[in-house]
């Protein structure tokens, strides 16, 4: 598609100028789209590891945990889980990756904090293998939310530039290439005409 331009060699400048800056950022924003691409598919694989593994300990504690209640009293059960006795710090922050801005949570559970709310007497030790199980997946659960939300915000921004990049590739660059040989085949058309007229005008001052 070309665009009406003035067929002047101050526009043919002009138009050079900018499709040079155009292909540089072309070829920046390329760049930038086949990293966003590789990041996005790394962090897509550490969230399908890392989801298959939350999956597993949630069908590990929940086996500990059915096995815990075939051999306590219900009444002994839900008073030893009653009153949660730890406590975690939970700090949400941003990280910047590929000019996106991602979150970032750590969480630490806080100093002298005991995850188990109970007495270890009448309890059994499938019920100590369920709460350890689940205690640590708070990390990875949160961790998981984490990756989940940076992928969805890296696709975002892939399907952005991928934009950006096509703009340029079949838009805006092509529109130059096509407004710059139209003013070059203009100005050829001029310089001919020029030369012409003055061979004519030679021709005519010979032959007075």
């Amino acid at each position: 598609m070309q665009t009406r331009v003035n067929p002047t060699r101050m526009e043919l400048t002009r138009l050079k100028r900018q499709i040079v800056t155009a292909r540089r950022g072309h070829k920046l924003l390329k760049d930038k789209q086949d990293e966003l691409i590789k990041k996005f598919i790394d962090m897509v694989k550490e969230n399908k590891k890392l989801r298959e593994e939350i999956e597993r300990d949630l069908e590990m504690a929940f086996k500990n945990f059915t096995m815990a209640r075939s051999q306590m009293p219900q009444e002994v059960l839900e008073e030893s889980l009653m009153i949660p006795s730890a406590r975690v710090n939970i700090d949400i922050s941003k990280q910047n990756i590929m000019s996106v801005n991602v979150p970032k949570i750590d969480v630490q559970l806080e100093e002298g904090s005991n995850i188990y709310s109970y007495g270890f007497a009448g309890t059994s030790g499938e019920l100590d293998s369920a709460i350890t199980i689940l205690s640590g997946m708070l990390a990875k659960m949160l961790k998981l939310s984490e990756i989940e939300k940076a992928c969805q915000l890296m696709a975002d921004e892939i399907e952005k530039t991928r934009r950006r990049v096509n703009a340029l590739e079949y838009v805006m660059i092509p529109s130059m290439e096509e407004s710059i040989k139209y003013i070059t085949m203009k100005l050829d058309e001029n310089e001919r005409g020029n030369i012409t007229r003055l061979m004519k005008i030679k021709e005519m001052v010979m032959e007075a």
